[in-house]
């Protein structure tokens, strides 16, 4: 089946007012879609606080607490023509080349130098670019240190505003810790300090993975990663202690359940179906899950409301099935739900 097929299978029609420019006024507010596997049922929730009522004692949360950087870059020409650019990853261990993201390049010419808008203290060298990426190279290595003082949070680009203050708290979520990432891993946007600890009193567990989102997130999905069944590499960390709390819960019978898409990329990456256990350490996954992939890593997903056409909305309808999770995305065209990093949630179980 050529890739064009497969989609028209998992498309439906998205009016762009159907998309949240904005965060709820607060992150527990959203939402919240309950998507039963075994019964077929839907059922709607006001708020996404009233997952508490979804969970049960020994659920075993899983999340990924990664941090977005501060990668979305004005850079100014000495003229004073502005390109705007996100910096993905640095080429060398120094971290003086980058890969980048960078608007209107076509008016740029090679060794063409540029600054941040808001600081003069370091340039950047335009060395051409590679496909739909350029490269970079700056005077001295760059940090996280430096994204923090002159860079913004990247939100995402369908949402076709800049950043504002608010986002630069309201796209982290309250488990961000090991920064790197260009875009937030959503589903966890929803969760806030008070539903958690009120989970964990009752006898819910949470532990952490962290998976570094890159820019392929935002990528259309390609004919050549569905022939090769294999998507945009990122790098992922488990610790031994979360290793170790999974293989607990499932030795034990309870339900394991992925904060979003990108933590479930990381267990089925390190789920060994063979001893069915979860492995810890550092690796690099390019999984790719459709219908007729067999996840077995979790018993629950949360997860955003995803654009049609896409991967993310294959691996959902690997998890559930297909005609339920359109059924479910159906409804929530009709109910309103808002879409995408901003929007509303579901809970599949």
């Amino acid at each position: 089946m050529a890739l064009d097929d497969l989609l028209a299978e998992y498309d439906f029609p998205l009016d762009e007012s159907r998309i949240a420019k904005f965060p709820a006024k607060n992150r527990d507010e959203s939402k919240l879609l309950g998507v039963d596997r075994a019964t077929n049922q839907i059922r709607e929730y006001s708020t996404f606080k009233e997952i508490k009522s979804l969970l049960k004692p020994g659920d075993l949360l899983v999340f990924n607490q990664t941090k977005v950087s501060k990668r979305r870059v004005y850079l100014k020409t000495k003229s004073g023509r502005v390109h705007e650019s996100v910096f993905i990853e640095s080429r060398d261990p120094l971290a003086c080349e980058w890969v980048c993201i960078l608007k209107n390049r076509k008016k740029l010419k090679l060794g063409d130098v540029l600054f941040p808008e808001t600081v003069n203290d370091i340039s950047f060298t335009y060395l051409g670019g590679e496909g739909d990426l350029s490269i970079l190279r700056s005077i001295r290595g760059i940090g996280e240190e430096d994204f923090e003082r002159w860079g913004n949070v990247p939100i995402p680009p369908y949402l076709k505003r800049k950043a504002t203050n608010e986002d630069n708290d309201r796209y982290q979520t309250i488990f961000a810790k090991d920064p790197g990432s260009v875009a937030a891993p959503t589903a966890g946007l929803h969760f806030t300090h008070e539903l958690q600890n009120q989970l964990i009193q009752s006898g819910i567990e949470f532990v952490p993975v962290n998976l570094r989102i890159g820019y392929g997130t935002f990528q259309p999905f390609t004919e050549e990663q569905f022939q090769a069944k294999k998507l945009h590499e990122e790098s992922f960390s488990v610790p031994q202690t979360s290793a170790d709390a999974m293989n607990q819960a499932r030795a034990e019978g309870r339900r394991i359940i992925a904060v979003g898409t990108t933590t479930l990329r990381v267990l089925e990456s390190i789920f060994e179906k063979d001893s069915q256990k979860f492995m810890s350490g550092d690796g690099i996954t390019d999984i790719f899950m459709s219908p007729g992939y067999s996840i077995q890593s979790i018993q629950g997903l949360i997860t955003n409301f995803h654009l049609p056409r896409s991967s993310l909305l294959l691996l959902v309808s690997t998890f559930a099935e297909r005609e339920l999770v359109l059924r479910s995305y159906h409804y929530a065209l009709e109910q309103n739900f808002r879409f995408y990093s901003y929007g509303d949630a579901m809970f599949i179980y």
